[in-house]
């Protein structure tokens, strides 16, 4: 998969809106129109900054289930993403917490949106939701059922879960792209808000081999040369929130100052590599 295609960058910024509480959640309080808001002014903030790709997750649903979610969830999360897609000009995604990719799938078939993410695709993790298993076979089978396109993004070993067994990172992405057949693959940190390690991205990368590879947590403006020397593109939450606090909305400011970083450092490897070409192609100097 060319991630160009989708999100007309190489090196896509993927921001993510996180809902406030839906319909049945714990924290629900009983207004649609106030999530619908919120996600609205969010979509607003992200695509004014300039991110390439907006990714809707139900986050503040916590605790979730690990199968299936509600109905009402399903719905909610139907509308929200419609109203945000009629608002924005580039790609909308979903994730349903905390593994739920074949409602993400059929929300996505049914409003248009390009992608989703898959927390656990391929595999056995041991989370705060128990135990959860991967089910490619079904949901691969499901979305030529739907007869969609809509792009598969799976992570490997996913944050906030430990695998029953512990395979190499390298062999783990080998299986998500090959028997999994994912679109493209994430890698996070041990939790929200915290990078993967280099030489876990360094590992991911070579396996990854013509496949897209994403940074799924820990991206700031700062780190984010570093992480991109080996990713082709980042999903980033916790730095574009005001003060950098999870639980706050997006910031406009900040939205612009981290794209501004990737287009700064993209510009800086591009001349280096224009100014390490030419002197490859200089003539010799000879001496006497």
């Amino acid at each position: 998969m060319d991630l160009s295609s989708l999100f007309d960058t190489p090196k896509p910024v993927i921001g993510v809106i996180h809902l406030l509480p839906l319909p049945t959640s714990p924290r629900w309080g009983s207004s649609l129109k106030e999530v619908i808001d919120r996600a609205e002014q969010e979509a607003t903030a992200l695509a004014a900054g300039g991110v390439h790709g907006i990714l809707v997750e139900n986050f503040f649903d916590a605790p979730f289930t690990k199968n299936r979610v509600d109905p009402a969830v399903v719905s909610s999360m139907s509308l929200v993403v419609h109203r945000v897609k009629q608002m924005v000009g580039i790609p909308v995604g979903i994730n349903v917490l905390r593994n739920d990719g074949h409602s993400a799938l059929a929300i996505a078939s049914c409003v248009g949106a390009k992608f989703i993410r898959v927390n656990v695709l391929m595999g056995v993790m041991a989370t705060d939701q128990g135990l959860i298993e991967g089910d490619a076979y079904k949901l691969l089978r499901y979305r030529r059922e739907l007869g969609t396109d809509v792009k598969i993004f799976a992570d490997v070993l996913v944050k906030h879960a430990q695998p029953i067994s512990v395979p190499q990172i390298s062999a783990a992405v080998h299986d998500t792209i090959h028997r999994g057949l994912a679109d493209a693959v994430i890698l996070s940190g041990w939790s929200t808000g915290n990078p993967p390690k280099t030489e876990d991205l360094q590992e991911a990368k070579i396996a990854c081999g013509d496949t897209p590879l994403l940074v799924g947590s820990g991206a700031t403006w700062d780190n984010v040369p570093q992480l991109m020397e080996y990713a082709d593109g980042v999903i980033v939450s916790s730095s574009l929130k005001r003060n950098g606090q999870i639980q706050q909305a997006i910031d406009p400011i900040r939205v612009s100052r981290f794209v501004d970083a990737v287009r700064l450092d993209i510009a800086n490897k591009k001349n280096k590599h224009i100014a390490e070409e030419q002197i490859r192609r200089s003539p010799p100097i000879s001496i006497g």
